[in-house]
């Protein structure tokens, strides 16, 4: 039986390692695993951490790799982040090829424009390539022999890409690979890894190259003893051709379905997802990025489109009902792509995206925790935050509407609110009940109805939800017998 993760920062709630480590052990207690997001040199950075200096050193306002291996001594899953596809324009090798140039020890690290195109570039071969901002993804950096070179930043001037098929590039996520593991680490997310190989002729996003190059890489954290979970932000089907290829998935799709099956008042959509799903996934409602709804839309590529599990207009309905939610700012805080006439995630909390509507926020979360998989809940969504519009002004990055910086107090206080205790008994039910060890089955009940059911031996655990109505029904049985929990408040207790 699988119990369930906590996804969270460790500055935004706690402060740092060790107040991490005494809220997962005391007010938060009862979750199996944590993934602790980027806590390298430094947490922040211009991507919240996402943008290393130095990828394999704790940032010491936060702790030691002593404070991430106590974690693991205290019987939790660690989850971190292998950041493929980048690294910060002030890490050490980068400033150091920009001195030193082709005397560099880091010479070929560095993904250049001229590495992809070799002399042959192209207006149709630059403009195919896909990437998740506005924009071409390429900066220029002057060496200091007054040499120009135009470096790939897939997505921020700052954040400098790999080539990690250059010996350089390999050298580098080795050493990365193998401190994450002797730090404790257990799972490792690769992060933006769909973006790494740059093919010409193509959008370069998750192609067969990418393909081949995730099973290297997951080939070498397998050799470390750390299971693979790799991001990816893409069409469905994206999700199901990578997750033979590795240990685990993210089931991105669910979001999006919850939300639509919502506006549309119907479940045929996730009825049928529930079909076709990978069943290695961790399955999410939000994380520490926006939500993402491309992940269930149609998707055009090699001049074909492919339908998705909800079309364009449905995807701009979801996007349409987030903002009237949230009174328009998730439409200002989400980011348009280059090339694309929406976003391709909500930048909200997944609560404020409902409107903070508990009941059709705990219908979500109880579909998330009875669907097949590894559940993990984002820390802002199990304390039902809602949208932190003066952080996200203040910084400009949109998605810091979904990074509260919580207080200790302000975790006393929200973990005491009836809908966040519901949450916290959902949690308690998906990791101790016997039934969630056994088979699960599902049917559609009418136009806008779902039953999910497990069954192990004598025990088991049934969802009903009517998601017109946003109502949940959970009959429990086990030993002492048979439970029927209805609504927030009877859902606390169990």
């Amino acid at each position: 039986m699988t119990g369930v993760d906590i996804l969270v920062y460790a500055d935004r709630i706690g402060g740092d390692l060790r107040a991490l480590r005494e809220l997962l052990t005391t007010e938060l207690v009862g979750f199996a695993g944590v993934h602790i997001l980027p806590f390298f040199t430094p947490f922040d950075g211009d991507d919240a951490g996402f943008d290393p200096t130095d990828h394999t050193v704790v940032d010491s306002r936060l702790g030691t790799w002593a404070d991430v291996r106590a974690l693991a001594d205290d019987g939790f899953e660690v989850t971190a982040d292998l950041i493929v596809n980048h690294v910060s324009a002030d890490s050490p090798e980068f400033r150091d090829w920009l001195a030193q140039g082709a005397h560099s020890e880091h010479e070929g690290m560095f993904l250049t424009f001229d590495r992809v195109f070799g002399g042959h570039a192209t207006e149709a071969g630059i403009t195919a390539f896909y990437r998740p901002r506005p924009g071409l993804p390429f900066t220029a950096y002057q060496q200091a022999d007054g040499t120009r070179r135009l470096v790939w930043t897939t997505f921020m001037p700052s954040q400098v890409d790999l080539d990690v098929q250059h010996p350089a590039g390999e050298a580098y996520l080795r050493r990365v690979i193998r401190t994450l593991a002797d730090g404790g680490v257990r799972t490792v997310r690769i992060d933006a890894v769909g973006y790494a190989i740059k093919t010409v002729g193509t959008d370069s996003f998750m192609t067969d190259e990418t393909l081949e190059y995730v099973r290297h890489l997951a080939a070498l954290c397998h050799e470390a003893g750390m299971r693979v979970l790799v991001e990816v932000h893409a069409h469905y089907t994206q999700q199901q051709r990578i997750a033979p290829l590795v240990d685990l998935v993210y089931d991105f799709a669910l979001p999006a379905l919850l939300l639509h099956s919502l506006v549309a008042r119907t479940s045929d959509r996730l009825a049928r997802w529930l079909d076709i799903r990978p069943a290695n996934a961790i399955t999410v409602l939000d994380t520490h990025d926006g939500i993402g709804i491309i992940d269930a839309g149609p998707v055009t590529t090699g001049g074909r489109e492919l339908p998705g599990l909800i079309d364009h207009a449905e995807m701009a309905a979801v996007f349409a009902a987030a903002s009237a939610a949230t009174d328009g700012e998730s439409d200002r805080a989400s980011v348009i792509p280059a090339w694309c006439d929406l976003p391709h995630q909500i930048n909200a909390t997944f609560y404020s995206a409902l409107g903070r509507d508990d009941d059709a926020y705990l219908l979500c979360r109880a579909v998330q925790l009875f669907v097949p998989g590894e559940p993990q809940i984002y820390y802002v969504g199990l304390l039902a935050g809602v949208d932190d519009v003066d952080l996200w002004r203040s910084t400009g990055q949109g998605r810091d509407i979904n990074r509260h910086r919580y207080t200790h107090a302000e975790v006393v206080e929200a973990l005491d609110r009836p809908v966040v205790r519901a949450l916290r008994g959902l949690v308690r039910l998906r990791s101790r009940h016997p039934a969630f060890g056994g088979e699960f089955s599902w049917r559609q009940t009418g136009t806008a109805g779902l039953e999910l059911d497990w069954v192990n031996g004598d025990a088991g655990a049934v969802l009903t939800v009517d998601l017109a109505e946003r109502h949940v029904e959970i009959v429990l049985r086990d030993a002492d017998g048979q439970r029927r929990l209805t609504g927030v408040e009877e859902i606390i207790d169990a």
